[in-house]
Order: structure tokens, then C-alpha cells, then sequence
């Protein structure tokens, strides 16, 4: 109960609650970003280029692989059970190529993160690029950042709505694109792109266009930078990968600190600025909405367009480029400690360029006195140096290296030496064995010949090890001593029932070992399986 003086206030749980959530859940800040022009912004036009143009078209590629194999160059024919890559045919038992090539990309991933941070997070994820040909849509429609940041405020009109409506028809276009060319790889793509329009493709093709239209249209058009931030769990992986030694993007305030829009003014008043111009043109550009003058960040894909928007104003001042720059940790450091007198404390940031930091290390590379006696020049010059190739060849990327180049060899060996003939046995379990009016003793085998190349061949199968043996076949009482031939049509297996007999003199044990030999009557090829003979 209140007293006298005081006030009740009421309890709403509701209300509370929801407040919490808004504060937990900030709503999404629209990221605009400007193109950029510069090195890395033509590497990724490249990059963009090259990797769609692979994803559209390696289905239209043909490979000529005979009259009994299709001549789509790649394909995942799921309903035979084959993978074919150019001259490469993948059986299901064959699978551990597949796993060897996914433990090599997974290897790959950390040898370019360990050296050039998330290079693949910038250039060539599949998010990164069709968000790039999405913004390059938008672009066209709507102008570059500052036209497209008014036409997000303005009210609705005719021309809002006009360059809307043909943005998004063009962005699902290119979704629906990208679905469909998934789809091909998966069957014949002429046959299947004209099943697909007369509604005779298989109800799988349309419901795997429908999906990844949708996925593609909501990731690169709406989603963005937050599949990136929210979703990829590599962000949170890569600080595993790096060390002080991994080139990442980075804002050398070394140099840029103290920032100042108006240099010149602070110069003749007498204060100390440096080279940033707080022009805020790195953060325009940036695809993730981040400032990099932060230090490094979560968020941050290293696409390196910050570096060609900072190169831009740089040049324009007539200033040294790579305020912005991809640097080690290491280089950083000394750097910094050139800046600050060795206390690499923000505060006492005294700005020097490239150029002086040359200087003051070759001064010190020949022992001057003014070298000796300055105190401002705590480290040596090797730690001022930039970062080469050969500081990158540590003992982690060497590993890596080694795993790489050790896992590709042993797959390029099996894949040379690889038989394309197999041979599996199945030995009846019930009964055993059975004995025969003439005192012999029957054993049952199904044989399974594989046949892992697109051509018709015949094979010779024969007994050895097991003396006065006598094959026979299930449908007939012939016997065909211990040898036969079968044929086996092209990427097929050929399954055949089949009797070995033995005299009851010839056995000498209950269990005997024997082999299956396999020969290609026209060719080389070999294959084996050892298989056992039960007798009473």
C-alpha cells in the first residue's frame, strides 16, 4: 500500500517485454553502397565474370564419351547413379574422390584465410556474387548511392514505383536463372530445358526452381550483408585462422590519425593532422555498412573496395596511397610504434608517411648518429619493412600446403590407376553347402561384374585354388569346367548366379579359400575375389 505522498504506478509485463525485445533486436539499417573504382573493384568484375559464366554455362558444355554415355561434360545423374566430369566417371563406391576434394576445399579455405584473410568472403562466395550483379541491377535502374538513398525517402510516384517494379522483375529473372540453371546439371540440359517448358520435367525440377528462386531473390536482394553477418558461420571460424602474419584490410591511423576535414586550415594554424580527410568515402563504398577505420571487424569481408576508395581521394590530394592497405598485424604494429614513440597508445599518435617511414628505416639500416641518438625509432627496420611473400610462408601455411598438395596426389594417383572392372561376391548362407547324389559338394554364388566404362566388353571368370572344381549355372545343368564368360553392357553390372561343384575326393578341409579371376577378353583389365568353399 502507498503512503501518503506517494504515487502507484501500474505493472504492464506486456509492456516491458516488449520494450526488451526492441532493445535487443535493432532494426536493420538499408546499406547503399557506392561503386567503387580501383584494382580490387576490376578484380572483382573479373572474379564476378568468370564464376557465373562457369555456373550458366558448364551445363551447355558437350564431351564426347561414346554412343552409351551421355555427353553433357558435367553431370550428376542421380537416377544411374553417376557423376560424370569430362573425361572423369565417378561410381556410388567411388565416393571418397568427392570426400577428398571436400577435405581439400575445406583445407584451401584456411590457407587463403591464413594469408589474405577472407579473400573468398569478398570475391568469390556465391553471396558475395550475385549480390554484386544485384547492386550492379539496382544501380541501373535507381543511380549510384546518393540517388538511390533519395529515391528511398521520396514518396510514391510513377517513377519510384516504375524503377521499383522493374528492379525487382529484373532481380527475379535473375533468381529464376539461377534455379534453373541448378536443375541442369542434374539431367540432360537441352532435354530437360524443353521438358521444363512443356511441363513434362519431373514435379522435383519445378520445386527446386521455385526454391532456390526464392532463396536467391530474398539473400542477394533484401537480406545482403546479413546472410553475411548473421547466417555464414565463417566469420566466427576465420579469428582461428589468422594469426600476426595474415594479410587483412586495414586503416593504418598510424598515418591517417588525427583526421580532419580541413588539413590545410589546421596546418597554418600550427596543429598536427593526418592524411585522413574524414571524407567517410571507405565506408560509402562498403558493401557491409562498416567503417574500417573501427579496426577490424566481424562484418568485414575484406573485398578491399574501401582501398580503392581511399587510393581515389588520396591521388586527389596528392598524398601517398595506402592509408588503407592489406598489412599484417606485425607490419601494423611497427608501424605503429614508429608513430607513437614505441607506446602504441592512440593518443600519441605523431603522423608520418610511407615515404618518411623508408627514410627513418634506411637511416637506421646505416647507424647514422642522428639515426643513434633518436629515440623516436624503437624498432628495427626489418619490422618496419612491408609485408613480402616470403614472410607468408610460415609453418601454418606450410602445413597446409603440404595437406593440399599430399591429399591431391594420393586422389590424382588413384584416379590414374584406378581398374575400371570390379568383381563382387555373395555367397549363399542357406544352406551353406549342398551334397549332391554323386557325392560331390555344391556351393551357390551370386557374382556381380561391374562394368566402369561406357563400351560393351565381355570377361572371362575363372576358378583358381580349388582342384576338379565345376561351374554350373542356376538355369541350366551344364557344367562349364571352372571358367565361363559373361557379358556386361556399357556402365552396367551384370549379375549371374552361379554353382561351383567339387569332387568329394578333392576335398581336403571343411573351408577352403579360392579366387575369382576376372579378365578382359579384349583387353587388359584385371580383377579378383577371394572368396571360400564350405564343405561338410
Amino acid at each position: 500500500m502507498a503512503t501518503k505522498g506517494e504515487t502507484v504506478e501500474t505493472f504492464d509485463a506486456e509492456a516491458v517485454n516488449s520494450k526488451v525485445a526492441r532493445n535487443l533486436y535493432e532494426a536493420r539499417k538499408k546499406v547503399f553502397p557506392k561503386r567503387a573504382y580501383g584494382t580490387f573493384r576490376s578484380l572483382k568484375w573479373w572474379v564476378m565474370g568468370i564464376t557465373l559464366g562457369i555456373y550458366y554455362l558448364t551445363p551447355w558444355l558437350r564431351w564426347d564419351r561414346g554412343e552409351f554415355a551421355p555427353d553433357q561434360a558435367v553431370l550428376i545423374d542421380l537416377a544411374n547413379r553417376r557423376f560424370y566430369f569430362f573425361f572423369i566417371e565417378i561410381w556410388p563406391q567411388e565416393f571418397y574422390y568427392v570426400a577428398g576434394l571436400l577435405v581439400m576445399a575445406g583445407i584451401g579455405l584456411f590457407l587463403i584465410t591464413s594469408t589474405i584473410g577472407r579473400a573468398w568472403c569478398g570475391y568469390a562466395c556465391p553471396q558475395t556474387v550475385w549480390v554484386d550483379l544485384f547492386l550492379v541491377v539496382e544501380r541501373f535502374f535507381e543511380g549510384d548511392r546518393n540517388a538511390r538513398i533519395k529515391l528511398d525517402k521520396a514518396d510514391w510516384t510513377r517513377e519510384k514505383i516504375f524503377k521499383r517494379v522493374a528492379k525487382h522483375a529484373v532481380w527475379l529473372l535473375i533468381a529464376f536463372s539461377t534455379g534453373g540453371a541448378w536443375i541442369f546439371y542434374f539431367a540432360d540440359a537441352p532435354t530437360l530445358l524443353v521438358n521444363f517448358w512443356t511441363l513434362k520435367a519431373p514435379f522435383v525440377a519445378y520445386a527446386t526452381v521455385a526454391v532456390l528462386t526464392f532463396m536467391t531473390y530474398t539473400f542477394g536482394g533484401f537480406m545482403r550483408e546479413q546472410v553475411c553477418t548473421y547466417m555464414c558461420p565463417w566469420p566466427r571460424i576465420q579469428a582461428a585462422m589468422l594469426d600476426e602474419d595474415s594479410l587483412t584490410v586495414t586503416y593504418n591511423d598510424w598515418r591517417g590519425e588525427p583526421r580532419n576535414r580541413h588539413a590545410k586550415r589546421a596546418i597554418a594554424a600550427g596543429n598536427i593532422v593526418g592524411d585522413c580527410v574524414d571524407c567517410n568515402a571507405c565506408v560509402a563504398v562498403c558493401p557491409m555498412g562498416i567503417d574500417i577505420r573501427d579496426g577490424q571487424q566481424l562484418e568485414c569481408i575484406t573485398c578491399a573496395l574501401c582501398i580503392d576508395a581511399c587510393n581515389g581521394v588520396m591521388k586527389k590530394l596528392g598524398r601517398e596511397k595506402g592509408l588503407i592497405s592489406y598489412a599484417t598485424l606485425r607490419d601494423y604494429n611497427a608501424n605503429l610504434d614508429l608513430a607513437t614513440g614505441g607506446t602504441g597508445k592512440a593518443e600519441d599518435i605523431n603522423p608520418i608517411s610511407t615515404i618518411n617511414i623508408k627514410a627513418m628505416a634506411a637511416a637506421r639500416a646505416e647507424k647514422t648518429p642522428e639515426a643513434e641518438n633518436d629515440n623516436e625509432l624503437p624498432v628495427a627496420p626489418s619490422q618496419v619493412a612491408h609485408t613480402t611473400w616470403r614472410s607468408l610462408a610460415r609453418p601454418r601455411t606450410i602445413m597446409y600446403s603440404s595437406v593440399l598438395a599430399v591429399i591431391g596426389f594420393a586422389l590424382l594417383t588413384v584416379l590414374v590407376t584406378r581398374s575400371r572392372l570390379e568383381i563382387n561376391v555373395i555367397q549363399d548362407r542357406n544352406p551353406m553347402f549342398v551334397k549332391l547324389s554323386d557325392g560331390s559338394i555344391r556351393n551357390g554364388y551370386e557374382i556381380k561384374v561391374l562394368n566402369m566404362i561406357a563400351k560393351p566388353r565381355r570377361f572371362n571368370i575363372k576358378v583358381e585354388g580349388l582342384p576338379g572344381a565345376e561351374i554350373s549355372f542356376e538355369e541350366s545343368t551344364e557344367k562349364f569346367g571352372d571358367a565361363f564368360n559373361i557379358d556386361v553392357a556399357p556402365d552396367q553390372v551384370q549379375a549371374k548366379k552361379i554353382y561351383i561343384s567339387v569332387p568329394k575326393d578333392q576335398i581336403k578341409q571343411s573351408h577352403s579359400q579360392f579366387r575369382l579371376l576376372v579378365h578382359e577378353i579384349d583387353g587388359d583389365e584385371k580383377s579378383e575375389y577371394v572368396a571360400k568353399f564350405h564343405a561338410p
